[in-house]
């Protein structure tokens, strides 16, 4: 997410909040109503399964052996490969106690095309694409996430908590040419637990409607590689069941991968977002 993005989701969260202190009083009642119907900030058990409509956008560079510098890829315009998905989405999260929960979430994006190659001759790590190869490309990604928050704020119609996230994120990149004439193959695979901070909140309009999300962010230099990831999403909840509700939200995740090394410049950068629909169960 941009900087200007980032703003303007700051911008909202302090509206949103701003709104719930003028409402608190109304909300509370709401939240306690006796009929079944228990705040969502008091769920013990959460599961959410959903359908992302994912919209992608992927740059990468490898460079070779001799420290030759690589071709800059697109792999939506220059290697064919989808711009938009359907993919699903799986979290569950547990609390204990009243402050604090721990919650998975799984993520996967596979994807693969051919396409001839209209860039003129390019470098792939140690090998040259030639203009006209039909270049069959399979690009797959994971991010599997532990969470660990602790709620500073918690109350029946608001609940704020700051998080830490352990985020196992694996990237494999496959690059392969197989003419009569030509046979062409190179892979780059990228592995790693990447920690992130961050905030989630939850926020309760009345029994029935709840809004839920979270924002988590890293930005680190080791050695001669930096990276950065963000994950941020913004559902709407309803419950037409004391454990069953549907959520229509939207999801944007970020990662940024780069090697500078002497002779290694190699560069990774994965933007997805898009709207998810969800059904969640909840005890």
């Amino acid at each position: 997410m941009n900087s200007a993005a980032a703003w303007t989701v700051l911008g909202a969260c302090r509206t949103v909040l701003g709104a719930s202190v003028l409402c608190v009083s109304m909300l509370g009642a709401a939240a306690r109503a006796d009929d079944g119907y228990l705040s969502p900030t008091e769920d013990r058990v959460r599961l959410s399964l959903g359908i992302v409509e994912v919209g992608s956008a992927t740059q990468l560079r490898v460079d070779n052996a001799a420290g030759t510098a690589g071709t800059n890829f697109d792999a939506e315009s220059d290697l064919g490969l989808d711009r938009h998905d359907l993919e699903p989405s799986f979290a569950i999260m547990v609390r204990g106690g009243e402050n604090n929960r721990l919650q998975f979430d799984y993520f996967t994006l596979d994807r693969s095309a051919t396409k001839t190659l209209t860039l003129g001759p390019s470098a792939y790590g140690d090998v040259t694409l030639l203009n006209g190869d039909p270049v069959q490309t399979q690009l797959d990604m994971r991010l599997l996430g532990i969470t660990y928050g602790y709620s500073f704020w918690h109350s029946d119609w608001l609940e704020l908590a700051a998080t830490l996230s352990v985020n196992d994120a694996q990237a494999s990149n496959q690059i392969r040419v197989d003419t009569a004439t030509r046979n062409v193959y190179a892979r780059q695979d990228l592995a790693g637990p990447v920690p992130t901070l961050g905030l989630a909140a939850t926020w309760v309009v009345n029994r029935h409607f709840y809004l839920d999300g979270g924002a988590r962010y890293v930005k680190l230099a080791i050695h001669h590689d930096e990276g950065s990831l963000g994950i941020y999403e913004l559902d709407a909840v309803y419950r037409f069941h004391p454990n069953v509700a549907i959520a229509l939200g939207f999801e944007d995740v970020h990662a940024d991968l780069m090697t500078r090394r002497t002779g290694d410049n190699d560069f990774f950068r994965f933007d997805f977002r898009g709207p998810q629909l969800l059904l969640r169960v909840a005890f």
